[in-house]
């Protein structure tokens, strides 16, 4: 009996050594794509438009676009969206600074822009992989789904914007603020 045993255990561990070492080299690439951000989006970019050539290429799989659009505006809000909501955190009695004499706290995204990325990476290749398979190529009219989509973003957008002003954040960032040094005074005694 122990030998039934000692042999599946024997098949199994070169799978799960190769499955270690695998999962070992993907975080070592993911690792060191992660201070290259433009590359990555560059990388994701590419991604997306084999899948809309696909899509566009077989003439279905309409459904499974839909979804991944609905799934790519979940994931932007939590992008876009602090980590602490203001309108929770003014119940609590702290609030985002108004004034420039408050104390300055800097935008924490809910969504930090590297699981961003990697999820809707995953999200096209996922997809991408379902279009291989005719049982999620559901008939459907797709300008119907595109327009219940458009809909969607410009209402969740709508929302979200109006959030932003009122609590008066803004996601993005445009880098660090650069200081320039006391500029030369010019002479205004020129020479005659």
């Amino acid at each position: 009996m122990e030998g039934v045993g000692a042999d599946a255990g024997s098949a199994v561990a070169p799978f799960a050594k190769w499955r270690d070492e695998f999962s070992r080299t993907f975080q070592y690439y993911l690792d060191r794509s992660t201070p290259n951000p433009v590359h990555r989006w560059l990388g994701t970019l590419a991604v997306a438009a084999i899948y809309v050539l696909r899509v566009y290429y077989v003439q279905g799989f309409y459904i499974v676009s839909y979804g991944l659009g609905i799934y790519i505006l979940n994931l932007l809000i939590g992008f876009l969206s602090p980590k602490v909501d203001p309108e929770l955190e003014a119940l609590d009695g702290a609030s985002l600074p108004t004034r420039g004499s408050d104390e300055f706290k800097p935008f924490i995204r809910r969504l930090p822009e590297f699981k961003f990325w990697y999820s809707i990476t995953k999200a096209f290749c996922v997809a991408f992989l379902m279009t291989f398979f005719s049982i999620f190529d559901v008939p459907v009219f797709w300008p119907i789904l595109l327009c219940y989509w458009i809909v969607l973003f410009v209402l969740t957008m709508k929302r979200q914007i109006l959030h932003m002003i009122k609590y008066k954040y803004i996601p993005f960032s445009i880098g660090k603020q650069r200081y320039t040094g006391k500029k030369p005074a010019t002479s205004s005694g020129g020479s005659d």
